[in-house]
């Protein structure tokens, strides 16, 4: 960014400079949640609820992927960003190589050890004698090639860090568009089954690593590449900053795998079908909500490291106020169209149909809940009060949905699976709410 583009970042009114990251990464986020329905939904027509079942076992390895490079890639990009709001550009640059780094390396390995143990692997994630072939055929090409996806996400992070929101919302539509034509061209032309839907996802995403490659020949870009030495102190504290992204997506992984193995146990591969529906629907939400943290984040970063805490007051009160109105949206529409929505993914079972629509219904309770903490986490993250980031992510994901999912279930069957989640957001914003108010989180000179 160049000194004019900072100084915006100082001067322009807060709700527009908001609105300039908040747009693009809803647009962003929300065709890609999209592009996550829309393969559910050709997989679900085609292949049929079975095989749907088996991509949403192996889904969580998509996830640790995802989440091992929010771990390096957003610690990394909010420490870049305090940087650049402090004017330090060469430090800037040196935290942005040594992220890089070591997200391929740790993915690279990471992939290969569990391809060795791929087998046992998808009978621990859920899979079942018939699930058992479609979830390892998507989780082998996932474990093999999944280091692009943490490419991907890493450099869309630090680029919209870099002051290029609308790039980054650029290449993840460009990657959803590419993933739905390949696919539809994989299912529908070619016939082939779900490994192939796996390859496609991965050719998109290599395709989103180029279209970024726009950013690199900007005169505006800060993203250069600096000679790399392993720095034991910047990976420490970009560990650190980075823990509760990691830990987000870690918990959205103990979430997938807690609800498959109970509802298999409980209602057999009917409840692992009606949460397949509900998991693709629950992605289009959390892109929702990772999209107004990704509007956050860089800018109370940003505004942290230039110490301006007026300015992270204002933004606070926006994402505020958009997570509570996009939650009561997203409760009411799970309310009225859950039939409909299922109707989208196939014409499935109607015992499938009947549990997903109540889950749907059920679960969609969350909402309510679920933006306000994903902001604070961001908020809490990005001024690095990493305790009780951590704390917001691990109670929501972790802690108090396995409770509540091992526990409810005795009293009310499978419709506890259901409000195990909302339930637990419920008590961690409450939790939340508590500490803002006793700590005067946004009133103290500093934040």
């Amino acid at each position: 960014m160049t000194t004019n583009q900072t100084d915006l970042l100082h001067t322009e009114p807060v709700g527009r400079i908001f609105m300039k990251y908040l747009v693009p990464s809803l647009i962003g986020m929300m065709i890609m949640a999209l592009n996550i329905v829309i393969d559910g939904v050709m997989v679900g027509n085609r292949l049929g609820s079975t095989a749907l079942a088996g991509v949403g076992i192996a889904s969580p390895v998509y996830t640790i992927f995802v989440a091992m490079s929010l771990w390096i890639g957003m610690g990394g990009a909010t420490l870049f960003s305090q940087a650049m709001g402090a004017r330090d550009v060469k430090r800037a640059q040196f935290i942005f190589t040594h992220s890089i780094v070591l997200i391929a390396g740790f993915t690279i390995v990471i992939g290969i050890t569990a391809l060795i143990f791929n087998e046992p692997l998808t009978y621990m994630l859920g899979a079942n004698e018939e699930t058992f072939p479609f979830a390892n055929d998507y989780l082998r090409i996932m474990l093999l090639f999944g280091f692009i996806l943490t490419a991907e996400n890493a450099i869309s992070t630090f680029i919209r860090n870099d002051q290029n929101p609308t790039l980054a919302m650029i290449a993840l539509v460009v990657t959803a568009v590419f993933n739905i034509a390949i696919n539809y061209y994989i299912l529908y032309v070619l016939n082939l089954g779900v490994a192939e839907v796996a390859i496609g996802t991965i050719i998109a995403a290599f395709i989103g690593v180029f279209v970024m490659g726009a950013h690199f020949f900007k005169k505006s870009n800060h993203l250069r590449f600096v000679p790399f030495h392993f720095h034991r102190a910047l990976f420490k504290n970009t560990m650190t900053v980075g823990f509760p992204s990691f830990l987000s997506e870690i918990g959205i992984s103990v979430f997938t795998v807690a609800y498959n193995v109970t509802l298999a146990r409980l209602a057999g591969t009917i409840g692992v079908a009606a949460f397949s529906v509900l998991n693709y629907v629950h992605s289009v939400m959390l892109m929702l909500f990772l999209g107004m943290g990704a509007a956050v984040q860089p800018l109370v970063s940003y505004f942290h490291g230039a110490k301006m805490p007026d300015r992270i007051r204002q933004t606070m009160k926006l994402a505020i106020g958009t997570a509570i109105f996009s939650g009561i949206a997203a409760f009411l529409i799970g309310q009225f169209g859950a039939k409909q929505i299922v109707a989208v993914f196939g014409d499935f079972e109607a015992e499938v149909v009947d549990m997903a629509t109540t889950g749907i219904r059920l679960f969609f309770i969350a909402y309510l809940f679920m933006g306000i903490n994903f902001v604070m986490m961001s908020y809490f993250q990005s001024i690095a009060q990493i305790r009780m980031a951590t704390w917001i992510t691990a109670g929501r994901e972790i802690i108090f949905m396995m409770i509540f999912i091992l526990v409810l279930p005795l009293f009310i069957g499978v419709h506890g699976v259901w409000l195990s989640i909302p339930l637990a957001e419920l008590v961690v914003m409450a939790t939340v709410i508590l500490y803002v108010w006793r700590n005067q989180e946004f009133a103290r000179p500093g934040n």
